[in-house]
């Protein structure tokens, strides 16, 4: 097993259909112990359970610093170590750039790129402790072909932030054996995109996807897996395209 015996923290992993559930039950079938970190308590311990025994599901607002180091203070109480971190949790608004207002950017940054900051700066300490860890963090192809899918130009910046911070991240922390890589899924069948595959733009889109299909939540959590495991040691500052070749660079 790729992970046996690791410690993964994935955030915005509750949702029944979402990238971050996905991930974690590709990541709990690969030996790891998985933290399941969510808004939602409730919905947080039944997604760890329906993985089975010796998970965990703990809320924690991400973009709050507080609830943050309160969360990873208790993963780190509960296993002694984290060696995977997944900076899943993410908003989105589809947007004209008109129409974004304070609150709007506010909220979809606090999420994607505060949140990714916020959830690595509280778990490089123990990693850099240990000389060991992977940190990947979801971008999205919206930040590199400037938008024109789904997400708003605020949803691009924080998504094309995530990127840059990442490989910032990546850069410092290569000395102390912490890797830091970037995942840019195209679009990909969630909750959060299923309006979106039931328009008159679905077949278009795929028309323009030389695979020929939409992406599914597995084929982005099994890029994870093999940027949380040892399969991708010499790998750091990477962004690994997961789009069914939408965009070719």
């Amino acid at each position: 097993m790729l992970l046996k015996d690791k410690v993964a923290i994935i955030t915005g992993a509750a949702s029944a259909r979402g990238i971050g559930r996905a991930t974690a039950e590709i990541f709990a079938r690969q030996g790891a112990r998985v933290v399941i970190l969510d808004l939602d308590e409730s919905a947080a311990r039944d997604a760890a359970a329906a993985l089975g025994e010796g998970h965990l599901g703990l809320a924690a607002n991400v973009a709050d610093q507080g609830q943050v180091q309160r969360a990873v203070a208790a993963v780190l109480e509960h296993y002694g170590h984290i060696d995977v971190l997944i900076n899943n949790a993410g908003i989105t608004q589809p947007l004209k750039i008109l129409d974004i207002g304070h609150s709007d950017y506010d909220k979809v940054l606090d999420v994607s790129l505060r949140g990714t900051l916020l959830m690595s700066q509280a778990v490089i300490p123990s990693m850099r402790a240990r000389k060991s860890g992977s940190i990947v963090c979801m971008s999205s192809v919206s930040a590199q072909r400037g938008g024109g899918i789904f997400g708003g130009p605020h949803y691009s910046a924080a998504k094309a932030g995530v990127l840059g911070l990442a490989r910032a991240m990546a850069r410092e922390l290569g000395p102390d054996s912490v890797r830091v890589n970037s995942i840019a899924p195209g679009l990909i069948q969630t909750d959060i995109t299923g309006g979106l595959m039931q328009d008159e733009r679905r077949h278009a889109i795929i028309d323009g996807i030389p695979l020929g299909r939409l992406g599914q939540a597995q084929d982005v959590g099994n890029a994870a897996l093999f940027l949380a495991s040892d399969l991708s040691s010499y790998l750091t500052g990477i962004t690994l395209d997961v789009n069914g070749g939408m965009l070719i660079h």
